[in-house]
């Protein structure tokens, strides 16, 4: 397993966190382990380069194969995820605000699903697509992705007060009053309220309990020597009680289930996200 994390060229770090590359060859023969994915903060858009993923809903049977080229906007409900043999993915980490940014859509309006990415960006994510596939290095994948989102996003409005604020909030690891983000972003509270759900499709407050719920789970995948007592302050939680009511929601499990589940398999797919 080999993971690559890359900040992008600077005209895009506005909108963009982030951009991996995760590549893992194992046994043909050998069974691949279905990975928690609960949901983030970040809005993202995947590419399955080789071998094609497969997602389940939390509590359902049925594995469903994702689309080449995923974009997967405001999740609140855990997947888990099957990887191929030969994965290859790159993953773009938007900022806050950034998909939005990118696409033109309403959040709200991608709530909980993920979408063949060329349905909504059009016919140039699959010939980027076809270009990654014949590109021999990493590095080179990387200015790919990054010369077809600057194309993308040239044309965008400027950042505005909104989005420095929820940059502020995600900062805090949503431990902020939401009425100080609000007049941060130079808004009413009810107007903050409004450009939230259009934004990043989730009012501020659940918008701030996933960010501290994101920020335990990854603390518990990269240090499993943690105790959840110190995961929960660590995280801004104000006791465990309102850790595990999260992780609930969030993770569909307890903590202890979810570190169980963690277990079963050597893979950590959140621990290298960049909130």
């Amino acid at each position: 397993m080999n993971i690559q994390v890359y900040l992008p060229a600077p005209g895009l770090r506005e909108y963009v966190q982030s951009i991996m590359i995760f590549s893992l060859k194992s046994d043909s023969g050998s069974a691949m382990p279905l990975n928690p994915f609960p949901p983030t903060p970040q809005h993202s858009l995947f590419f399955y380069v080789n071998d094609p993923v497969q997602t389940q809903v939390f509590g359902s049977e049925t594995l469903v194969s994702s689309p080449d080229c995923l974009l997967v906007g405001p999740q609140l409900t855990r997947v888990n995820i099957k990887m191929g043999h030969d994965h290859l993915m790159v993953h773009v980490g938007f900022k806050t605000g950034g998909l939005h940014k990118l696409t033109g859509v309403p959040m709200h309006l991608l709530l909980d699903q993920g979408y063949d990415a060329s349905d909504v960006l059009g016919s140039e994510v699959s010939q980027l697509m076809e270009q990654l596939r014949n590109t021999p290095t990493q590095d080179q994948m990387v200015k790919q992705v990054e010369a077809f989102l600057w194309k993308k996003l040239k044309e965008s409005a400027p950042p505005l007060p909104f989005d420095k604020a929820l940059e502020q909030l995600v900062g805090a690891t949503g431990n902020m009053p939401i009425e100080q983000v609000a007049d941060l972003g130079c808004l009413s509270l009810k107007q903050f309220e409004r450009k939230c759900r259009e934004r990043i499709g989730l009012s501020p407050k659940v918008f701030a309990r996933l960010i501290r719920f994101s920020n335990a789970y990854r603390l518990r995948e990269t240090r499993p020597d943690l105790s959840w007592t110190h995961i929960s302050y660590a995280s801004g939680y104000f006791d465990q009680m309102h850790l595990i009511r999260d992780f609930k929601e969030f993770a569909g499990v307890t903590p202890g289930i979810i570190a169980k589940d963690l277990v079963q398999t050597p893979y950590r797919l959140q621990s290298n996200i960049l909130v």
